[in-house]
């Protein structure tokens, strides 16, 4: 998110992008419930499914994203980011629902035999589809780059298996129809729904990270510890601790002073730290403790940790 991406517009870019994705949605569940009568196509059934499932999942990311834009209140004093984890994890139950499904059905119909039918009019609905699909998923990529939003990420993830979905349903009915390959379609009903399920893997694991408050990337760890330690009043920056809360950061950290530093000094030179690092990292939550020079640790806390400034590379 760049400085000049405030709330209420990372607010607009999210809601703008679950409203997207639901309008998208509604138009390829009515085309795709046409395509699937005509057809009798498992993987357009499937792709069906997926859409119908899309749909809710968007109306879950659009209350997400509504929920978290709001401000930090008495029952929530660090804000409701986590709303939007809550969205992804919703997102992910339901893909890996659909998954379920789509498998049933394609292990039944190659079982039980079966073939499709009216190949031009399924084809037709999928190439629509895809146009609609790559449409949303460019602006859905240019509000995450804006807004780093995990719920619309997970969605993100879920509208690219439908491109591989699409493509799949395609393949399908032309080696059925054309090629006469009869297994073609519960073959590739499968192979989408493997894919549904390794995209709900990989959604469910950025929404963990944030609803169990992993650190930072140590790239982004080491980029903070780097402009504190262009501050020489700080004698040193150690138990430092980061999480991300939807798109919020929140960083805390120690610092030794001098003892005999009076309160008015150190105040003035931890608001000037402050002002420094929220202007680099602006959507960020800051607490700074002051330990005196000298201090040690308790021994046997397991998340004491050493100097960071000794983990920065030393010129020459």
């Amino acid at each position: 998110m760049t400085e000049e991406d405030g709330p209420d517009r990372r607010a607009f870019l999210t809601k703008s992008a679950a409203a997207a994705s639901i309008t998208v949605a509604l138009l390829l569940i009515v085309l795709k419930a046409w395509a699937s009568v005509q057809t009798s196509s498992t993987a357009m059934l499937g792709s069906l499914a997926d859409s119908s499932l899309d749909l809710i999942a968007s109306l879950a990311t659009f209350i997400g994203v509504w929920i978290a834009a709001q401000p930090a209140d008495e029952n929530h004093r660090f804000g409701h980011g986590k709303a939007e984890s809550l969205a992804a994890m919703f997102q992910v139950m339901l893909i890996a629902l659909s998954a379920a499904g789509i498998g049933f059905r394609a292990m039944q119909q190659l079982i039980e035999g079966g073939r499709t039918s009216a190949a031009e009019e399924g084809i037709a609905v999928s190439a629509i589809a895809i146009v609609a699909t790559v449409a949303l998923l460019g602006w859905q990529n240019y509000v995450i780059r804006r807004t780093r939003s995990v719920a619309i990420g997970a969605d993100h993830v879920h509208y690219q298996s439908d491109l591989l979905l699409n493509l799949a349903v395609i393949a399908a009915l032309a080696l059925d129809q054309y090629a006469g390959w009869g297994a073609a379609d519960p073959v590739f009903g499968l192979l989408i729904a493997g894919w549904l399920l390794w995209g709900a893997w990989r959604a469910a694991s950025g929404a963990i990270d944030h609803l169990m408050d992993h650190e930072w990337p140590e790239e982004k760890r080491m980029r903070l510890v780097e402009l504190a330690a262009k501050h020489p009043e700080l004698a040193s920056l150690h138990d430092l601790r980061t999480r991300t809360s939807g798109t919020h950061d929140f960083v805390q950290f120690h610092v030794d002073l001098p003892a005999t530093m009076t309160v008015e000094h150190a105040h003035d030179i931890i608001e000037r730290v402050e002002a420094d690092l929220r202007s680099h990292f602006p959507d960020m939550e800051l607490l700074i403790h002051i330990d005196p020079e000298g201090h040690v640790d308790e021994p046997g806390n397991p998340l004491a940790e050493a100097d960071e400034f000794d983990k920065l590379e030393k010129p020459g």
